[in-house]
């Protein structure tokens, strides 16, 4: 049996999948049944009481974790003129418009984050097949549309993260890593629910978060107590 195997067994075995621990104890247990050599994430995974087959049940929004990802996020700034110069300004890494839609046409995607003027939508969308798939597609719903392009970047740096909903009813969506406080963790999952509750379609019917679990990248999930982490918003 290879090491990997045996690590990944051993983390198996840190916990009990018949019980739902507490957010504290999950975030704790999570950073032990860690065993990647490099610093993983911690993920969410959030089950939604939604069909998003119907428009008006579909999840989507952002909201910027109040500890940050623990990672440097590339963002990307489709403007022109002041607006140009205001991306600049706040630390977006690339800036442009028809040069920017070039280079990604034959390409490139070396950033995590695209943001653009209104203004500059008409030119996007036409490589629009090319940054939805990929989760790049700025979106006036997630506040990556705007002409307030130094909040946006400002945001995206600080460690915005945009969520929606799967086929399946579920929310992936990364808190930090590994190496942060449990704290931190803690205070960006809380953030995360708490986006999730405001972003209910009046649609949705029934129980409305119906499971929490958290992971690391190569660690196994573990299930929370929902009303242990909803008690803290």
């Amino acid at each position: 049996m290879s090491k990997s195997a045996k690590k990944h067994i051993a983390a198996m075995n840190m916990i009990d999948r018949s019980k739902v621990y507490a957010l504290k104890t999950a975030v704790d247990v999570v950073k032990k049944a860690a065993y990647a050599k490099f610093d993983e994430t911690v993920e969410a995974a959030v089950k939604l009481g939604v069909d998003p087959r119907h428009a008006d049940q579909m999840v989507r929004g952002a909201v910027v974790l109040p500890n940050g990802l623990g990672k440097n996020v590339r963002v990307l700034v489709f403007a022109k003129g002041e607006k140009e110069k205001e991306a600049l300004e706040a630390g977006a890494d690339y800036v442009g418009s028809e040069e920017l839609i070039t280079k990604i046409q034959s390409g490139w995607f070396d950033f995590d984050t695209a943001i653009a003027t209104p203004d500059m939508m008409g030119v996007v969308g036409k490589i629009g097949k090319l940054l939805g798939p990929r989760g790049l597609m700025p979106n006036p719903k997630v506040g990556t549309v705007t002409f307030e392009v130094s909040r946006a970047v400002k945001e995206s740096k600080a460690g915005k993260v945009e969520f929606r909903v799967e086929k399946a009813g579920i929310v992936h969506a990364p808190i930090g890593k590994v190496s942060f406080d449990d704290d931190k963790l803690q205070g960006n999952l809380v953030a995360l629910v708490e986006a999730l509750l405001k972003a209910k379609p009046p649609a949705a019917k029934g129980t409305y978060i119906k499971k929490i679990s958290l992971s690391s990248t190569m660690g196994p999930g573990i299930n929370l107590d929902i009303s242990d982490v909803t008690s803290s918003i």
